[in-house]
């Protein structure tokens, strides 16, 4: 009865906000490239604030249909329906059609089996019988990348094939409220990725770490939900994992349905390959790269970090993309690419957890990693001794032993002790430079690092108490860094006005700036310290935070925020990461409870609030604006109509062939009043 009276509360609201998006406000991009760092970590707080979000407020996922567009309400299509399915595509379209990055078939992994697309060929075969995938139904000319570049423009390097494969009768209704019946096509491209791939005109062939963690959380974030449960495998239908050899009784197979299984060990094949590569050939000393990363490090021993910048000379093995070359060019460690990279491989570690102390894995990730069809990890790896541990390469033993590496890093070479906060960088000695958004995003990344070290759940439930805490001294520690940070940011990072500064200098000046980045990020960090330390004092702050930048930021021209309102914002994709964060963990955490009546977090506003922003900004207010550059199609509301426009679903989110743009998101855009 209480989830009826909060949907129909939000219905009322989403009538108002879905009439207010449609005036807008102008979005002109800036800069189109695709940046993996910063689009990815949006990408994932949209997955984040997607289904999930949608269906912890009470929304039947089974009612949602992409066909119908602004049902059951706007709210629940914008979060249920387009934030979460752009996350999906944006991820295929650099893993699997881009061909931005070094292709699979010479990673690591791939060279243990021999080292060539024969030998990749075979593994894809093995991926498919696994979750009994039908292997002739793999798109062809699929190009898996071992890790992105940095920056690349998302325009497709010659003309898409479009020619139509097969129609299909459908009943849609637009944006606009428009129903009809329509008759579409599916187009060669949809089966075929050869004419998908990226223009290289303006590609960095540059590895920045954070650009690697940026995608590595995307894939490993979609791992978890799409293998965690199993599925029949002559019905399809999705069941719970009741043990985890529950795939070999001929009846059941790996992933909640046969297609997000394979697309799962697909990504889990390449989250591995990333870390492979982070782990044997990126490790940096000050002096070379390649330096040993083991699970003995010690960085009062010698330090070894990830530098912020490696030049890559590109080369030509098994006719696809090679790295033939590595130079660094910037050496620092940047406490972005440090915590970019914990969160994900803190992920990765919790996904393939085989401890014996974990007795509440999730037995369908046990299953994943039981031999096959990933490697098991040794014995010594999963025992209750950690002194014994051993360097290996299958997932679980990689992704502790780079867990353990970034924290102590982020421990040892970017945590001022005396200052009790997280520095910037660090190139032989600490900066002294704090920047507010990575101070609390570092938040986020440690809370899912304690969690993972003492076996509490991460993913979706990452705000969820467990069946098991192993209260380890890694996890202890964390915790301890995320008070002092959180306590470092109430301290000297929100200013007079109540809004956070863009950070501040130790020993000196406060930056000038109050950007809506470090609103939202701090939003977002300091309810990750309220979770997990369930200090109400971090919640209280949140709370607000969020009422200032509500009341002091939010421009009824454009109806959503301004880092001045009445004069234009650019917003990058670091901006759309920390509003949409920002905003679900209002509704999920800050918003009203009993006895508290702040009108900005009230339920209903937070709705109006969140649609009228991804409407306006990232959809934008016609099909050559916003920051979601195109879409893919079917799952987020498009089609193809031979002969028909290109936006049919009236979102204003071009399909990809209307202007040979990949469904990604623009490094930069200006928002301003009509």
């Amino acid at each position: 009865m209480k989830k009826q009276k909060l949907s129909l509360a939000i219905s009322a609201a989403m009538l108002l906000s879905a009439t207010a998006a449609q005036a807008g406000p102008q979005v002109e991009v800036l800069d189109k490239r695709s940046l993996p760092a910063g689009s990815f970590l949006a990408y994932t707080e949209f997955e984040l604030s997607g289904e999930p979000l949608a269906e912890s407020l009470g929304l039947d996922l089974d009612v949602l249909d992409p066909d119908q567009v602004n049902q059951p309400t706007a709210f629940d299509y914008s979060a249920g329906i387009e934030s979460y399915e752009y996350s999906e595509e944006a991820m295929y379209a650099l893993n699997y059609q881009s061909q931005s990055g070094p292709h699979l078939a010479n990673g690591p992994l791939n060279k243990q089996r021999g080292g060539d697309l024969g030998a990749l060929g075979q593994r894809f075969m093995e991926l498919a019988d696994s979750v009994k995938y039908p292997a002739e139904e793999i798109p062809l000319n699929l190009y898996p990348i071992s890790l992105p570049y940095q920056a690349a423009l998302p325009e497709f390097a010659g003309q898409v094939d479009t020619s139509v494969v097969n129609g299909d009768e459908i009943e849609h209704l637009d944006a606009n409220g428009k129903a009809r019946n329509l008759t579409t096509q599916t187009p060669a491209y949809y089966r075929d990725y050869a004419s998908l791939a990226w223009t290289d005109s303006q590609t960095e062939k540059v590895i920045n770490p954070a650009s690697v963690g940026g995608i590595l959380l995307k894939e490993v974030m979609w791992s978890q939900d799409f293998l965690g449960g199993m599925h029949v495998i002559d019905s399809d239908e999705e069941v719970e994992a009741s043990t985890s050899t529950q795939d070999q009784d001929g009846v059941h197979a790996l992933g909640v349905s046969a297609v997000d299984g394979m697309n799962g060990v697909i990504l889990t094949e390449m989250s591995l390959d990333k870390l492979l590569i982070l782990q044997d050939q990126l490790g940096f000393d000050g002096n070379k790269l390649g330096a040993a990363i083991t699970p003995d490090y010690d960085p009062a021993k010698g330090v070894v970090w990830f530098p912020h910048q490696i030049a890559v000379t590109e080369g030509t093995a098994n006719g696809v993309k090679a790295i033939d070359g590595l130079k660094v060019t910037d050496t620092s460690s940047s406490l972005r690419d440090t915590w970019l990279l914990l969160w994900p491989v803190s992920e990765y570690f919790a996904f393939s957890d085989q401890r014996e102390a974990n007795s509440g894995q999730n037995p369908a990730f046990a299953a994943v990693f039981d031999g096959a069809p990933f490697a098991a990890a040794p014995k010594a790896n999963v025992d209750a001794d950690n002194s014994n541990d051993v360097k290996a390469d299958d997932a679980f033993s990689v992704a502790s032993n780079l867990a353990g590496m970034l924290f102590k890093n982020l421990d040892a070479l970017h945590f001022n002790r005396s200052a009790g906060t997280l520095v910037d960088s660090y190139n032989g000695k600490q900066g002294q430079h704090v920047t507010t958004y990575d101070a609390a995003y570092s938040l986020v990344a440690l809370s899912i690092f304690q969690r993972s070290q003492d076996a509490l759940p991460v993913g979706y439930a990452s705000a969820e108490g467990g069946d098991v805490d192993l209260k380890s001294a890694q996890g202890k520690r964390a915790l301890e860094i995320i008070r002092a940070q959180a306590n470092f940011i109430l301290a000297n990072l929100i200013g007079d006005n109540g809004l956070a500064i863009d950070g501040t200098t130790l020993g000196g000046k406060a930056d000038q700036g109050q950007s809506l980045d470090a609103q939202f990020a701090a939003i977002r960090g300091l309810t990750a310290a309220f979770l997990a330390t369930e200090d109400s004092q971090y919640r209280d702050a949140a709370r607000k935070l969020y009422l200032a930048v509500d009341e002091q930021l939010f421009d009824k021209a454009i109806d959503t925020w301004a880092q001045q309102p009445g004069q234009a914002t650019e917003h990058t994709p670091w901006t759309a990461a920390a509003i949409s964060s920002g905003l679900r963990e209002a509704m999920l955490h800050l918003k009203n409870e009993e006895g508290e009546n702040a009108a900005a977090l009230e339920l209903e506003t937070l709705a109006q609030r969140y649609v009228s922003w991804f409407k306006g900004v990232v959809n934008g207010s016609s099909t050559d604006q916003g920051m979601q550059l195109a879409e893919w199609l079917g799952d987020s509301g498009e089609q193809y109509v031979e002969g028909e426009g290109e936006d049919i679903d009236a979102d204003n989110v071009p399909k990809v062939t209307s202007n040979n743009t990949a469904m990604v998101m623009a490094a930069k855009v200006r928002v301003s009043a009509n």
